[in-house]
């Protein structure tokens, strides 16, 4: 029997860690469900996104991981970079053709979306709308 693994957005997390009082509780409980059931992971650019603020260190992080059962994968293939910059080129042009202005994402959301499409990985966001867009077929775990 395999086990669905999640990958989780840097959104949901920040949420639990900076304790947001409308999305934390919220947040948390759906992280508790799902590892009841699922192998949670985050990959390499949401550990980068959540250590960027100067209050989060290494050790705090890598204890929060831990203590919650969540893995990090730091390895990324030459599919999720393309997959990642394909995502990306599409969401510009939509951008463009409908605003006429320059992209307000950043490519990190699309190397997070990448990876879990790439993968196979359900995705946790609180992003369904630019991640089904972006890679049609993902799976969007919300809350």
């Amino acid at each position: 029997m395999s086990t669905t693994t999640v990958s989780l957005d840097t959104n949901v997390l920040v949420s639990v860690l900076n304790q947001e009082a409308e999305f934390s509780q919220r947040a948390q409980a759906a992280i508790e469900r799902l590892r009841a059931s699922c192998r949670l992971v985050v990959s390499g650019p949401v550990y980068a996104e959540l250590l960027g603020l100067p209050s989060r260190t290494q050790p705090v992080l890598d204890e929060f991981f831990r203590d919650g059962c969540i893995e990090v994968d730091w390895r990324f293939d030459a599919d999720i970079w393309r997959a990642a910059g394909l995502a990306y080129q599409g969401y510009v042009g939509r951008r463009l053709a409908k605003t006429g202005e320059l992209p307000r994402r950043i490519l990190t959301d699309f190397l997070i979306g990448a990876y879990a499409s790439v993968r196979g990985f359900a995705l946790m966001t609180m992003d369904a709308r630019i991640y089904r867009r972006s890679f049609p077929g993902i799976h969007i775990e919300t809350f």
